[in-house]
């Protein structure tokens, strides 16, 4: 259902059982999946892309152009994967031609006044808290919790499982499975909550957690901890994502406790 009061482009795609509410800015260059409810006063902009069974609540603003001084108008788009929500006056802009798209996951909560910049990628199942900004070329995998007000420094990586406290500043990168906070943000030990939500059995978490002491309470520097890692742990795939994460990191990962 389109209501008579929202302006929808007859260029714009849209499928079958979308509502578009009354106030609703519907650009060309939009599609929108079946099932997806654009609220009252949202504004969906040229180069979205709207999965279905997805939520745009009012005010919020998907695929405006990048807050990005070397943007040049190049056709670019933002992407929101399927039964995804948007809360009010969240912002998501679309990429440059740094990588021709920003992309949000499936199944993601994006609160209020968040704003997601160009060419972010954030994973799918991710929880972006109240007034959490991204910057742009940011990524966030699967599984990541942003506490509200987190504040992530263009670049930066989060990995996935993390829970991120609130009113964090992320200027290097998080690893995964685990929790951080204060100021400068360190490491907090894991985030067994999460994990064992998740269905990580006790051992997994185990073999997690003894990766981590390596890493940040044996004295070794982090190269030194990866190699023992790869020495003394035997191969899994947690052993290898958060080694990848790690070297492949060009911040640098946050600080464990003094």
């Amino acid at each position: 259902m389109v209501s008579n009061l929202a302006y929808v482009n007859p260029k714009a795609r849209l499928a079958e059982n979308v509502t578009v509410e009354p106030f609703a800015f519907i650009d060309e260059n939009v599609e929108i999946g079946e099932g997806t409810w654009i609220g009252p006063h949202a504004t969906v902009l040229f180069g979205a892309r709207i999965g279905r069974n997805c939520r745009i609540f009012p005010s919020a603003v998907i695929s405006g152009i990048p807050q990005d001084l070397k943007f040049r108008g190049e056709d670019t788009t933002a992407e929101i994967g399927d039964g995804t929500t948007v809360r009010e006056a969240a912002t998501v802009n679309r990429g440059t031609a740094s990588a021709g798209t920003t992309t949000v996951g499936k199944n993601c909560l994006i609160m209020a006044y968040a704003h997601i910049g160009h060419d972010c990628i954030v994973g799918d199942n991710c929880i972006l808290g109240n007034s959490t900004g991204l910057a742009g070329e940011v990524k966030v995998d699967d599984w990541a919790i942003l506490s509200a007000g987190t504040l992530v420094h263009q670049f930066a990586r989060i990995g996935g499982h993390v829970m991120i406290g609130g009113g964090s500043k992320v200027r290097t990168d998080v690893p995964p499975f685990i929790k951080a906070d204060r100021d400068p943000l360190i490491y907090l030990g894991l985030n067994t909550v999460g994990l064992t939500r998740r269905g990580f059995p006790k051992e997994r978490i185990d073999n997690i957690h003894n990766i981590y002491r390596a890493i940040y309470q044996n004295g070794m520097n982090v190269s030194q901890a990866l190699d023992y890692i790869e020495n003394e742990y035997s191969p899994s795939d947690d052993r290898e994502y958060i080694i990848s994460f790690i070297r492949k990191s060009e911040r640098g990962i946050i600080r464990g406790p003094r």
